[in-house]
């Protein structure tokens, strides 16, 4: 059964502190971890916050704990300490995320480039190549990493919202195989761009001819927001019949890909609709323009809450594409 990671984190908070004579094990959020592994903790505990039982962000009290008060922007008066008091706590929540996805949720790290360790890389399920199905997650452009779909919510919601957590635990419950793209680490720690990672684009198409063109999979299905929405099209338009022979769905949220110079084709349009950000009822049709592919309400009117908003209706939508 689909756990919720508010459940899943409260069943971890309810077990005690674990001790060995080699090393302390300290009990955090969503994963027992040894906390000298968790250098994106210390960060986070260095910066006053921690995760709650709910994955909400919270400042920590004097026991160190996480306590009731949110994050705040303003830390100093000057707005420039404020801003890179921010950026800090997005890297330390990037770090957090990645030791989520690798610890909770069992995913593997695989190279970009292939076979390098000066790069970047994309995560994978387990045995994701010996599934029928793969879902690949494409987030928007930014400063979000593999596995977020948006700081923001991450910060002042919970990691539940903003995370892709969500569809990879329901994706996994389905018995498909997970690829999330790394499309937004273009670049090495000395400025330079990191060999095919240097944009989105580039990313997703040497991740496509190095991972996916090997795999045996029948289906594929992708959810891609806001400018993932063009990194899709992209890659469609780039490849054609290897796209299209392959992909089976598209659920687009809140995507953007309507307003690149890509012609999109029917065969593009019939696999494919885009759950745009609105106040109506989930899943009502919207005003949608001829060359386009299908818009639905989203059932919010916030752009950042598109996908956490529509989740049950995008796998509805695979399933049915997938005739299951």
């Amino acid at each position: 059964m689909y756990m919720t990671l508010k459940y899943l984190n409260k069943l971890i908070h309810s077990r005690h502190w674990l001790t060995t004579t080699k090393q302390v094990f300290v009990q955090k959020p969503y994963c027992t971890i040894v906390a000298k592994k968790m250098e994106s903790i210390k960060t986070m505990k260095d910066l006053g916050y921690g995760f709650n039982i709910d994955g909400q962000l919270r400042k920590l009290d004097t026991d160190g704990q996480p306590g009731d008060e949110p994050f705040q922007f303003n830390v100093s008066d000057q707005h420039q300490e404020c801003q890179a008091h921010y950026e800090k706590l997005g890297d330390a929540i990037t770090n957090y995320v990645y030791h989520i996805l690798e610890t909770q949720e069992k995913l593997i790290r695989l190279p970009v480039p292939e076979g390098s360790s000066d790069g970047t890389f994309i995560f994978v399920s387990k045995d994701y190549d010996k599934k029928d199905t793969l879902m690949i997650l494409i987030n928007g452009s930014g400063v979000v990493k593999a596995g977020q779909w948006a700081r923001s919510l991450i910060i002042n919601e919970s990691l539940e919202m903003g995370t892709q957590v969500p569809y990879i635990k329901k994706a996994l419950s389905k018995g498909y195989g997970v690829m999330v793209l790394n499309t937004n680490d273009n670049y090495l720690p000395n400025g330079k761009k990191i060999k095919h990672s240097g944009t989105a684009e580039e990313h997703a198409r040497y991740v496509w001819d190095t991972y996916v063109t090997k795999l045996k999979v029948s289906s594929i299905v992708i959810v891609a927001h806001s400018y993932g929405g063009v990194v899709t099209l992209t890659l469609a338009d780039q490849l054609k019949d290897a796209f299209n022979d392959r992909v089976k769905a598209i659920a687009f949220t809140d995507s953007v890909h309507a307003f690149s110079n890509i012609k999109i084709s029917k065969s593009f349009k019939e696999i494919s609709r885009n759950w745009i950000s609105s106040a109506a009822p989930l899943d009502t049709p919207m005003n949608t323009p001829d060359f386009d592919c299908a818009r639905v309400s989203a059932g919010h009117p916030k752009h950042e809450m598109t996908s956490y908003a529509c989740i049950d209706s995008v796998f509805k939508f695979f399933e049915e594409k997938l005739g299951k």
